[in-house]
């Protein structure tokens, strides 16, 4: 497998106000690239080396674990996102969300609960579960819903470098802004898409 983290689909730009370009730069350039260059050193010249990151996330422990799904997590983190993103989903996955939380709204405000109420650091997902309805939930450190057989659709990252530079310690004004102004609903509904097919195939 080849190892390398993929460049940002936008500019460091494009996500102000709500995420500033520095952030980006830090986090990306700095944090990310930081577990991928751990993740390489650990697994140059094993096995492990020829394995994906699912794979390394649902068998692999310890610091091999934190460091593929940190890669993996910080990845799905910035499709999750996009310019000009938020507003209201359509389609499968608006008729998924009303199913599983009774209204677009409802689920904006489990989101926020999870993403708020994570104590220290970790991530808020909009996940599928194996029984085929949507939940959201929130996980300590690198945590991943993939150990657990669900299918992740969106994530937010929670951790302290994800927005202090641009909001201090006020981590609902950093939520606020992924639902209201950043999140990608075609990229979690490219995701329930899939996971439809291949349930289906």
């Amino acid at each position: 497998m080849k190892f390398e983290i993929e460049p940002l689909p936008y500019s460091h730009d494009a996500l102000a106000p709500h995420i500033s370009a520095r952030t980006l730069e830090i986090h990306h350039g700095k944090h990310h690239q930081g577990y991928m260059d751990k993740l390489r050193k650990q697994i140059e010249g094993k096995p492990e080396a020829e394995h994906s990151l699912e794979d390394l996330i649902r068998s692999s422990e310890g610091d091999l674990f934190n460091n593929a799904a940190q890669v993996w997590n910080h990845a799905f983190y910035w499709k999750s996102m996009k310019p000009d993103g938020g507003g209201e989903p359509a389609g499968e996955l608006a008729d998924a969300l009303i199913a599983g939380f009774g209204s677009i709204d409802r689920f904006k405000a489990q989101f926020a609960e999870a993403a708020n109420g994570e104590f220290g650091s970790g991530w808020a997902w909009l996940v599928l579960d194996p029984g085929g309805r949507l939940r959201v939930l929130s996980s300590s450190d690198a945590e991943n819903p993939l150990q657990k057989g669900q299918t992740p659709l969106l994530t937010l990252d929670v951790w302290e470098h994800a927005y202090y530079l641009d909001h201090q310690n006020d981590r609902g004004g950093y939520v606020a802004g992924f639902l209201d102004r950043l999140i990608d609903w075609e990229f979690a509904a490219r995701n329930l898409a899939d996971a439809s097919a291949s349930a289906a195939g």
